[in-house]
């Protein structure tokens, strides 16, 4: 079974460090940061993944446009500006930091929803993934009747993946319905 982003880097933590984990105050706040550093990590692979189905895009756009089927470009170019939007939402997203006055702070049970949170953004990724490869294997076989079927699947994984990213900043904060 492999680690998690947090388990991995808990167990890479230097000797010094170690040492000052034992400093009474240090220990709850070097904790909070083990888990936002577990939480950029998981992000950033999130981020590349996003990028490289962007990519299958730019490939996907290519073959339609030397087929020239021009009716289809337009709500592809829809399609990678969405996802170019996620991309960019995701890898620029909070860390779970509170400002010293806001009234809610973060804790470490939030900075745990967070990363939960975010781990489970993975199933919905591999799904634009797995559809998006689906789509990029029709139209390399040149089945083009299936377009449509494909860019609506992936406009609904799409709208899911940026609602569910929408509910983040509830999620870190404790105050999500």
């Amino acid at each position: 079974m492999s680690k998690s982003p947090l388990e991995k880097i808990e167990s890479e933590t230097r000797m010094l460090e170690k040492v000052m984990l034992a400093v009474p105050g240090f220990r709850g706040y070097k904790a909070k940061e083990l888990r936002r550093e577990a939480d950029k990590l998981l992000r950033n692979n999130l981020y590349r993944r996003l990028k490289s189905i962007r990519v299958d895009f730019e490939t996907i756009f290519q073959s339609i446009s030397d087929n020239r089927l021009t009716q289809d470009m337009e709500v592809l170019n829809r399609l990678v500006a969405r996802i170019d939007h996620v991309s960019e939402q995701i890898n620029h997203a909070s860390y779970g930091y509170s400002g010293f006055f806001d009234a809610v702070k973060i804790e470490e049970d939030d900075l745990d929803n967070m990363l939960s949170f975010d781990s489970k953004l993975i199933e919905q990724i591999s799904k634009l993934a797995n559809e998006t490869k689906a789509f990029k294997q029709d139209v390399a076989d040149k089945r083009f009747d299936s377009i449509s079927q494909h860019v609506s699947t992936l406009i609904r994984v799409l709208e899911e993946l940026g609602e569910s990213f929408a509910q983040r900043e509830g999620i870190i904060k404790g105050v999500s319905l």
